[in-house]
């Protein structure tokens, strides 16, 4: 900006001129609005124009706030803003001063105006945990918990570091879990592909050569006829595809009632190998949440409550409501866990270490032990699944390719004696 070298002189000019002098300020007006955008008016003739272009503004914004809360964010921006939230709270920055810069550096444009919103609740007055809870589509039911118990106990910084190393921790499980499932979904498309291929083309074409000499089919060969004529039925596969809509309609809004969800987290639980993987995570996150609030000097109820949120499973649910009524009933811990229905979803060796660690008062330091070595097990489970996938998809591929293949064989053996004749 440039200031005028002499300002005497300008009065002296404007004085000449028979006009009230004017500066650079009063020749333009600014409108700022709530986001910090500036939109520079000429007082003149653009009144009425700002006036609307404000109106439409505050209006694409209302609308635009009403849309953040069924927004959602990628994983990997929430670690970020996780972390560098926790960073600047331990470096001594003011909570509002912290989400005002991150959001000013924040990349996807529906994350910055949320950042930019809770901030402003922020300063309001209101509490960090419940202006994050206007979006819980971006932030969960643990986060959410965590936040809260962390302005209880006053180390927010110290939570959401752990916090971002949690996230961290199960934003690279599911990658590795989705790197190694890319080449067994690449063949099980690749085997879709061959088998519709065959089914379609290569078997219309040997099914001429055998009718044209009237040789008899094999018993396979037929039913692999068969089912590749309804797959081009249009009306079967209309009714096929309808009844399947319907069908998995219902299971979905099944699902979400408190039967249909007791009997789908029944089978997560018990399903063999990958049941004890969904097992063993909730542990590790179970273990985690306690080891961190219990450091931080959260109480021990208020850390069941924060586990009861975060497990979406009914029956690990049910086992830390019953444990959250033992502990107030005056049990311990460990006794609580083993007296509560579903104590057998944790691990009598689990139970053992809880018990030496409440004696010792290093309850939290147990915790994360714990945590830690599930996730060691966890980790080597996944490698262990990922493994075992790619030689079971050859076999389940090979099968189906194969039988095609010998159903359209087997006819050929014929071939010759139906020439013959």
């Amino acid at each position: 900006m440039t200031f005028p070298a002499t300002k005497s002189s300008e009065v002296s000019d404007s004085t000449k001129n028979g006009r009230k002098s004017t500066s650079a300020e009063s020749r333009q007006g600014k409108n700022v609005d709530r986001f910090g955008n500036f939109d520079e008016v000429e007082r003149s003739s653009g009144s009425q124009m700002s006036k609307d272009h404000n109106r439409a503004l505050q209006q694409s914004a209302s609308l635009a706030r009403s849309d953040l809360y069924r927004a959602k964010v990628k994983q990997s921006e929430l670690i970020l803003f996780t972390t560098q939230l926790s960073v600047m709270l331990d470096s001594g920055v003011v909570l509002s001063d912290a989400l005002d810069a991150i959001a000013a550096q924040a990349e996807h444009g529906t994350f910055k105006m949320i950042i930019m919103n809770v901030a402003e609740k922020v300063k309001s007055g209101d509490n960090f945990s419940k202006a994050l809870a206007g979006y819980s589509k971006v932030f969960n039911t643990m986060f959410i918990s965590m936040v809260r118990a962390s302005e209880a106990s006053g180390r927010m910084a110290e939570m959401l570091n752990v916090l971002s190393g949690y996230l961290g921790f199960e934003s690279e499980t599911r990658k590795r879990i989705k790197g190694a499932m890319t080449y067994p979904f690449i063949m099980a498309l690749m085997a879709v592909a061959a088998t519709g291929t065959l089914m379609f083309f290569v078997l219309p074409r040997f099914m001429g050569i055998y009718e044209s000499r009237g040789a008899a089919l094999p018993k396979l060969t037929q039913i692999l006829v068969s089912f590749s004529k309804m797959l081009g039925n249009f009306q079967i596969m209309t009714a096929v595809l309808t009844v399947a809509i319907f069908a998995a309609t219902g299971l979905y809004y099944w699902a979400g009632t408190l039967a249909g969800r007791r009997v789908i987290d029944f089978i997560k639980i018990r399903t063999p190998v990958l049941g004890t993987m969904f097992v063993d995570t909730v542990v590790t996150r179970s273990m985690r949440i306690m080891a961190t609030m219990v450091n931080t000097g959260v109480s021990l109820l208020d850390s069941i409550e924060v586990i009861q949120g975060s497990c979406q499973n009914y029956y690990f649910q049910r086992l830390w409501v019953g444990v959250d009524e033992k502990i107030r009933d005056g049990y311990q811990l460990s006794e609580s866990i083993m007296i509560s229905p579903g104590s057998e979803l944790i691990a009598p060796g689990i139970i053992q270490m809880l018990r030496a660690g409440e004696k010792s008062g290093k309850l939290g330091h147990v915790c994360d032990k714990i945590s830690v070595f599930y996730e060691k097990k966890l980790e080597g489970s996944i490698r262990n699944v990922m493994a075992l996938i790619e030689p079971v998809m050859i076999t389940i591929m090979g099968t189906i390719i194969g039988t095609i293949a010998i159903a359209l064989l087997l006819p050929v053996f014929r071939i010759s004696s139906v020439i013959a004749h």
